[in-house]
């Protein structure tokens, strides 16, 4: 080599030299991944001067290469390389992942191991490639392909410098998955403290479940089985029942109560939507899918996914959610590897299931999966005796949630509330009860005018009050019934007190007596009575 040919020599690599420094510097400077490969193709076709730059990542899973970004002078040629899968023991680029050597083949139709397939679907002429792994920490991340050069072509400088090229892009694509991977990690642990924290606002869940009925103790009995197994329960009911409620109790009351507990309405959602809410989705997977997503069974790892109107359930769902249950592993929509997930899963519904796998409405094998262990909440007219109990805690929480004073009932609003159906059962009577703070006065009780016009319509006096019920001593029965006869002598008597003490056979001033004991007051009465 003489001194001219050794000074260009020497210019050359000054410039390489030059051009690695500023592609690295771009690239390592990026730290999100679909940024940092944008960067890269976009960058090595402009230092090459090629006709296409693409980075090929290798799918372990599945063996296959795909190509999230790649740059080439025909944006058709981008978008539908884009979409296309291959083998990774395939081709150039098979060979490449492999060996882990740079390829250079001036023509690929003279090479036996050229693949020529990608451009049958692609629509591209490629005549040379100059090939580069892309290695990691722990292994191959896939290869560099750059196709056909527009000028002249591939020289041993280029061969050279791509394998440069090739190690710093394996190296910030490495970082920039790692970095994703910690992002991740930290989103998961910030969605599960934000479902915690929303699980510590709401309680735990059992003390919301009021009831000393004798259909109530039976559920109290079977809630309590369920949550000391890990068996798959379905709990049904009405709408408004409570089988949330029952839900929270069976995960806050097992070894998962310290995981998160995630809720879902299956019948709210078209199949997408659910597909993705459940198992989450990768980037482009779908129309407004502008990011990755985890999933609630992802978020819930470790935790209980509550599947609430599981009958309404798409068909199409009712498979995937099948396998979820059987394989313990979900697969995010637009992704090919499946993640492993441990979740439990409680679902409810208002449907009769039975029927519906009869009649070909819900699959037999998810229906049978879902109700190892049934629960039936009962609807709240069939525990009529819980109804004061249930309304005096709502009213209770209510009055504390609009910051008002702490109100009660009248004995005729309370027997109002004891006499009506409820259709829409325990939701239902916490909307009356939500209702009746709003119109009721400050400090004043709840009466029968606060009442919505169908509660109010119901004859109270067709259904007698439950106030001496199971678990009540005889004491306190009778306090109860005391206080409820003199509250029905003093309506009768327009709240006279001295007309009430005679028709009660008592003196005016034990009358006074037993209304401060009990809390009453003669105005109030005078009302219910109107």
């Amino acid at each position: 080599m003489n001194a001219s040919e050794a000074e260009a020599r020497l210019r050359l690599s000054i410039e390489e030299r030059a051009l690695l420094y500023d592609l690295g510097r771009a690239i390592h400077e990026i730290v999100d991944l679909d940024q940092l490969l944008l960067e890269a193709v976009g960058r090595t076709r402009s230092l090459f001067g090629v006709e296409s730059s693409a980075v090929m990542l290798l799918d372990a899973a599945a063996n296959e290469f795909y190509v999230p970004y790649v740059a080439d002078v025909a944006p058709d040629v981008e978008r539908r390389l884009a979409a296309v899968r291959f083998p990774a023991d395939r081709g150039i680029a098979g060979a490449v992942q492999r060996d882990g050597q740079v390829e250079h083949v001036p023509d690929v139709t003279r090479d036996p191991r050229w693949f020529g397939e990608v451009d049958g679907r692609t629509g591209m002429t490629t005549q040379s490639l100059l090939c580069a792994p892309l290695r990691g920490r722990n292994g191959s991340l896939g290869v560099l392909s750059l196709r056909n050069k527009l000028t002249g072509g591939f020289t041993a400088d280029d061969v050279r410098l791509i394998a440069a090229v090739g190690d710093s892009i394996g190296l910030a694509l490495d970082t920039a998955r790692q970095l994703g991977d910690a992002r991740g990690t930290a989103e998961r642990l910030r969605d599960e403290v934000e479902v915690l924290q929303q699980q510590l606002a709401r309680g735990t869940g059992t003390e919301e479940i009021v009831g000393h009925s004798a259909a109530m103790q039976g559920v109290f009995r079977l809630l309590e089985s369920a949550a000391a197994l890990p068996v798959t329960v379905l709990i049904t009911g009405e709408t408004g029942a409570g089988k949330e409620l029952i839900a929270r109790a069976i995960h806050t009351g097992g070894p998962r109560r310290a995981r998160p507990f995630v809720a879902i309405n299956c019948g709210a959602l078209t199949d997408t939507l659910l597909e993705s809410e459940l198992f989450g989705h990768r980037k482009g997977a779908f129309t407004g899918a502008l990011s990755d997503k985890k999933g609630l069974f992802e978020v819930a790892d470790g935790g209980t996914v509550f599947l609430d109107e599981v009958g309404d359930m798409p068909a199409s769902m009712q498979v995937k959610l099948l396998r979820a249950l059987q394989e313990g592993e979900i697969l995010p929509v637009g992704d090919t590897a499946p993640r492993a997930v441990d979740v439990r899963v409680l679902s409810a519904t208002n449907r009769d299931l039975a029927t519906a796998v009869r009649e070909g409405g819900f699959r037999a094998d998810l229906f049978y999966r879902l109700s190892t262990f049934p629960i039936v909440v009962p609807p709240l007219r069939a525990r009529r005796e819980d109804i004061p109990l249930l309304a005096t805690r709502l009213l209770q929480r209510t009055a504390e949630r609009f910051h008002r004073a702490a109100a009660r009932f009248t004995p005729a609003a309370l027997a109002r509330l004891c006499a009506y159906d409820w259709p829409g059962n325990v939701r239902e009577l916490q909307n009356e009860i939500e209702r009746s703070v709003a119109l009721a006065p400050e400090g004043e009780p709840i009466d029968v005018s606060d009442l919505s016009d169908h509660v109010r319509g119901h004859d109270a006096a067709s259904v007698p009050p439950p106030l001496v019920t199971a678990g009540v001593t005889l004491r306190r029965a009778r306090d109860l019934f005391e206080r409820e006869f003199i509250a029905r002598v003093l309506s009768q008597n327009g709240g006279n007190a001295s007309r009430a003490a005679r028709a009660l056979g008592i003196s005016r001033v034990m009358l006074h007596k037993k209304l401060r004991a009990y809390g009453m007051r003669r105005m109030d009465l005078v009302r219910a009575s109107a």
